[in-house]
């Protein structure tokens, strides 16, 4: 059964002769528990996609429903509550919080949940032990390798169990080695039940997926 649905997307920017169009109406089903790899050159539109399933960047029209939620048809605050329970988010410059430790930044995602200090701490080691770093809580990112902050990003993503992974060129500043690895933990992840959407430049990443789409003058076209 879809479980994501893409319905006639358009994302334009600007207004006017100045407008330019970066989606041009795109429509997917995306299964539950898939794994879809993004491709496409730069400036096609992948990271803009990914954008507007992901909660984070409103269409110029059309409509992306959730399960049955058409999420954009949420008030702000209902679609930001929506995001932090069904959604995760890995970026390839790891966007962790320089001044806090490894643990903290995984318990950023459970801030205003209703869980105790006790169980936040918990959640958090347990995403840790789950990406192999249960014995770096303490370091600070800076400590850390390339490859190891990423998977503490993975770590933040998944510490409150979210149904969707979106990630966006997850591997694009790390070595072989290091890709091999976070691309090989995503699988498990997908694997365990996570339905993921991944943008890379990458074919050897996309190759984890299920399903390949590319993105090319704004419009999916299936590998």
């Amino acid at each position: 059964m879809s479980y994501i649905h893409v319905n006639n997307v358009v994302k334009e920017f600007g207004n006017g002769s100045g407008k330019v169009s970066a989606v041009s109406g795109i429509n997917l089903s995306v299964e539950q528990e898939a794994f879809i790899s993004v491709m496409g050159e730069s400036g096609a539109g992948k990271s803009t996609f990914l954008s507007m399933i992901g909660g984070l960047l409103r269409p110029t029209q059309g409509e992306i429903l959730i399960g049955d939620i058409d999420i954009y048809g949420l008030k702000r605050d209902k679609l930001a509550d929506f995001r932090r329970e069904f959604m995760g988010f890995i970026f390839q410059s790891f966007q962790l919080v320089p001044y806090l430790n490894v643990l903290e930044n995984v318990q950023l995602p459970l801030a205003v949940t209703h869980h105790s200090e006790k169980e936040k701490k918990s959640l958090a080691l347990s995403a840790l032990e789950r990406v192999n770093l249960g014995d770096k809580a303490r370091r600070l990112p800076n400590q850390l390798s390339g490859g190891e902050q990423e998977r503490v990003a993975i770590a933040r993503a998944v510490v409150n169990e979210p149904p969707i992974l979106f990630a966006d060129e997850p591997t694009g500043n790390l070595d072989s080695k290091n890709s091999d690895d976070i691309m090989n933990l995503l699988k498990a992840l997908n694997a365990e039940g996570q339905t993921i959407i991944m943008v890379t430049h990458s074919m050897a990443n996309a190759e984890f997926g299920d399903r390949i789409i590319e993105i090319r003058d704004g419009k999916v076209e299936e590998n």
